[in-house]
């Protein structure tokens, strides 16, 4: 029995690494044109990442249905003591929504907690993780719900984009407005921030935005987790979690992912991001 934990596909959670800590996946689709795929199932990330540097068609997203959430909280919680879903910020899309709709409709016996993380991508993924542990380690449901409610809060995802084209024709650029109206040479930095999208800098070269990601970073350590993510760098993605692995406790390693195909239409090719969680504070 035990606590299942639920996410959906703007994790970017790997399926291996999924499998592996017992996380069910939910999955968004992308659609170009009339032909629609399902997030890293029917569509990878790098036949997403080739498509849309052709040009031919903008891709579009879509989040969940009801039913989507309904039929995995009924599949997983005939064998299990609680669900805890754990969501992409409401703020920058549905899913969280069609989750909580999902709770109040299923037909389960087990209670359903259904959380906001206000983050995205790498974000989602590392509080997810958190509550697996939290669950393997036998913790009941207010337990696992604690511990992704305390790594919600101590969350931070970053990002430097090649442009802000793709965030603005999708609708999620928030507050980072205001970029828009750099020179073209400028690299855009945002980071996430109570799930809104912030401006977080304006960077004259590259270069010069990894190392502001860098130093980014840093203020945060120590670091409990901490993962690259890129959309069609992984040399420039590796580069970066080596020379941050340090600020990480216990001697792990960063994880190293890619963009899926919902956050990609956003972010768009080109991208490196951090998602970052800091250590708990200790009295004294």
């Amino acid at each position: 029995m035990g606590v299942k934990i639920v996410t959906d596909s703007t994790s970017d959670l790997p399926p291996a690494l999924a499998e592996e800590l017992g996380i069910t996946v939910v999955p968004l689709t992308v659609q170009f044109g009339s032909e629609v795929f399902i997030d890293r199932v029917t569509m990878s990330p790098d036949e997403f990442f080739e498509r849309l540097t052709l040009g031919e068609d903008y891709p579009t997203t879509s989040q969940p249905s009801v039913g989507d959430f309904v039929e995995a909280y009924e599949r997983i919680g005939a064998d299990a003591d609680g669900i805890v879903s754990i969501h992409v910020s409401d703020k920058v899309s549905g899913t969280l929504n069609s989750a909580r709709l999902a709770s109040e409709q299923a037909e389960v016996s087990c209670p359903i907690e259904v959380l906001d993380t206000y983050s995205v991508s790498m974000g989602v993924t590392m509080v997810a993780m958190e509550a697996a542990r939290a669950a393997s380690a036998g913790g009941d449901v207010d337990h696992v719900a604690g511990v992704a409610a305390d790594a919600i809060d101590r969350c931070q995802v970053l990002a430097l984009l090649d442009t802000l084209e793709y965030l603005e024709k999708g609708g999620r650029i928030g507050k980072a407005q205001a970029l828009l109206g750099t020179l073209l040479r400028v690299k855009p930095m945002i980071i996430l921030r109570e799930g809104v999208v912030h401006e977080l800098a304006k960077a004259r070269t590259r270069r010069k935005g990894i190392a502001k990601l860098e130093r980014t970073a840093r203020e945060f350590a120590p670091l409990v987790g901490l993962a690259v993510m890129h959309s069609t760098t992984p040399d420039e993605a590796d580069a970066l979690a080596k020379s941050l692995a340090g600020l990480l406790e216990s001697g792990s390693e960063p994880m190293v992912m890619q963009f899926g195909p919902v956050l990609g239409t956003y972010v768009g090719p080109g991208a490196i991001g951090i998602g970052l969680l800091s250590a708990p504070e200790t009295d004294g």
